[in-house]
């Protein structure tokens, strides 16, 4: 697998090759209920669109039920929602859904994904992500990869993230797709593909568009379209473990799917820690057609 580092990338050098090429690149940032770090992140950002790096940055608010959309226009993005672009299918919650219509609504040849609530974000992880696929043609897809600390309410470091990867994607992946065990988080919610593969694949609605794109791009283009890049470090907020499994739950279908196997419930089951209560999850198994068969 094709490794690099951020800083392997040289910023003005890729702004100057992005013109040479005569490319384009979209920033996407789905977000829900995200007000409190989505102007922090863009704030990391729009300054790549000043220099040129970037030629849009656009927020895609996932029928947030706070000042999401607000705070993002204020902060200077282009701030979309997610039942705004293609009306004609209803919008609904997950990630992967609003990814779908932010690549809709975006027009880069080169579209960067990155997550709303990252505590420590930088134009760093945009300058790596571009860099091979502003270098190789052939590289179709490039996933980011960090150190992962999980802080506490009171801003110390718990434990390390990555529990979804480790126990869920990892076993799938070396089990059935070896060669993709090779990718230090495949989960990785910061990456950067081509346009003309964004929408030639379909999209899991849910936790399992990472995955799914993963696998597909692998499909059709081999190790040979994928890269990976060091961004150093990425902070973000402690998930439950109800939350985890929910989240394993749809990467699972969307990878089985891919292996032969298609998922026959639609909701996870699980238990409160105290008393044992039932919990049931509707879960985000759907997926949306590729783009370029609308």
């Amino acid at each position: 697998m094709r490794t690099s580092h951020h800083a392997d990338h040289d910023r003005d050098a890729l702004v100057d090759r992005k013109r040479a090429d005569g490319v384009t690149a979209s920033l996407v940032l789905p977000a829900r209920d995200e007000e409190a770090t989505i102007a922090r992140v863009l704030a990391a950002y729009l300054p790549l669109r000043d220099e040129g790096l970037l030629d849009e940055v656009l927020v895609v608010d996932s029928l947030s039920s706070d000042r999401t959309a607000d705070v993002a226009g204020d902060a200077g993005a282009t701030v979309v929602a997610v039942g705004e672009v293609h009306p004609a299918i209803p919008a609904e919650r997950g990630k992967g859904e609003a990814m779908w219509r932010g690549v809709q609504a975006s027009t880069g040849d080169l579209v960067v994904f990155a997550d709303a609530d990252v505590l420590d974000a930088g134009p760093h992880y945009v300058v790596g992500l571009l860099g091979p696929l502003l270098a190789d043609p052939a590289v179709q897809l490039v996933k980011g990869f960090y150190e992962r600390p999980i802080v506490a309410a009171d801003g110390t470091v718990e434990e390390h993230g990555g529990r979804v990867t480790e126990l869920v994607a990892r076993p799938l992946l070396s089990l059935f797709r070896p060669e993709l065990a090779r990718l230090v988080q495949p989960l990785a919610g910061e990456y950067a593909a081509r346009r003309t593969l964004l929408e030639d694949v379909s999209f899991p609605i849910g936790y399992g568009v990472e995955i799914a794109l993963l696998l597909d791009t692998f499909e059709r283009h081999g190790t040979a379209g994928l890269a990976q890049v060091d961004l150093g470090r990425r902070t973000h907020r402690r998930q439950s473990q109800q939350q985890l499994g929910v989240m394993a739950a749809e990467v699972m279908a969307a990878a089985l799917s891919r292996l032969g196997l298609d998922p026959v419930g639609d909701a996870m089951h699980q238990f409160a820690p105290e008393g044992h209560a039932a919990l049931d999850t509707p879960l985000r198994v759907a997926e949306r057609p590729p783009i370029s068969s609308l």
